[in-house]
């Protein structure tokens, strides 16, 4: 009843993020760690979650309410995040909103993207389909950049490659 098993293969196939715990369609109802709770680990769900209290460790879930009165230490990865508390950590998620009452400090990394107006952040703000395809499309610029610069200090003769002067 209570046994660990090592089978992640029941949890489903791969998400975006290829983490995010995938079960079963969950109920309406979402798990919830209450306002005097304080949870010190990693928390794992294939449904929602609603934090009020205290999370120090990682989390990773389908959806993911941190509430005004949430302190979490540690990431967050889900299809779907809201932030109205405090996080101190990464927030990973296809659909994340940041409220008016939130302090999220570390990286937001997104597909879409609110932030209500009074929120604090202190962090980058990276779009997720951005940092999947930007690596090879900044190599190639990179690449482009530098032929064209090495294109431009090559010397350039007009005399046919001779060492002699051109004639005036």
């Amino acid at each position: 009843m209570f046994s660990k098993s090592d089978d992640k293969s029941k949890a489903g196939g791969p998400t975006a993020f290829g983490d995010v715990p995938r079960g079963p369609a969950s109920s309406a109802v979402p798990s919830l760690i209450s306002a005097d709770l304080k949870v010190v680990g990693n928390l794992e769900s294939a449904g929602d979650l609603q934090i009020d209290g205290q999370v120090k460790g990682d989390i990773k879930s389908r959806s993911v309410t941190v509430g005004e009165s949430a302190r979490i230490k540690g990431s967050i990865t889900a299809d779907t995040v809201r932030v109205c508390g405090s996080i101190d950590g990464q927030v990973k998620g296809n659909s994340v909103t940041i409220a008016k009452t939130a302090k999220a400090k570390g990286d937001i990394v997104h597909q879409t993207l609110s932030i209500e107006a009074g929120a604090s952040i202190e962090g980058q703000i990276r779009r997720l389909d951005s940092e999947k395809t930007n690596g090879g499309t900044k190599a190639a610029a990179a690449a482009a950049a530098g032929a064209s610069a090495a294109a431009k200090a090559a010397p350039s003769s007009s005399n046919g490659g001779g060492d002699k002067p051109a004639a005036s």
